[in-house]
C-alpha cells in the first residue's frame, strides 16, 4: 500500500516560482517511480513530470521544460517539484502518484494542492 499527500501550492504572481512536495509512505515505493501531474478546469489531467525511484530518471512534459525540475530526498521518502517561471496556464490542481517510469499512471494519488498563478 502507497500513500502520497502533497503540499505547497498557494498563490504566485506570474515569473515567480514555488516548490511542492510530496511525501509517500509505503515499501511499494522502491518498486515504482513518482510523476506530477495536474489538472486544469474543464481540461483532462497530463502529467508534467516523473523520476524513477532506483535510478533519478527524469521526464518532463514539453510545456515545462526548463521551467520545472523534479527531484527527490529517497531518506525522507519526499518527492519534490520545483517551478520557475509560472504561467497562468500553469494554474491547476497538481497531484502526485505512482508512475510506471515515464508517463503511466500506477494508481495511487494524493488529494492534491492548488496553484493558482495571477497573470
Amino acid at each position: 500500500q502507497v500513500q502520497l499527500s502533497e503540499s505547497g501550492g498557494g498563490l504566485v504572481q506570474a515569473g515567480g516560482s514555488l516548490r511542492l512536495s510530496c511525501a509517500v509512505v509505503g515499501r511499494t515505493i522502491r518498486e515504482v517511480a513518482v510523476g506530477w501531474f495536474r489538472q486544469a478546469p474543464g481540461k483532462e489531467r497530463e502529467i508534467v513530470a516523473s523520476i524513477s525511484w532506483r535510478g533519478g530518471l527524469q521526464h518532463y512534459a514539453d510545456s515545462v521544460k526548463g521551467r520545472f525540475s523534479v527531484s527527490k530526498n529517497t531518506a525522507e521518502n519526499l518527492v519534490y517539484l520545483q517551478m520557475n517561471n509560472l504561467k497562468p496556464d500553469d494554474t491547476a490542481v497538481y497531484y502526485c502518484g505512482t508512475v510506471i517510469f515515464p508517463t503511466t499512471t500506477a494508481g495511487a494519488w494524493g488529494q492534491g494542492t492548488q496553484v493558482t498563478v495571477s497573470s
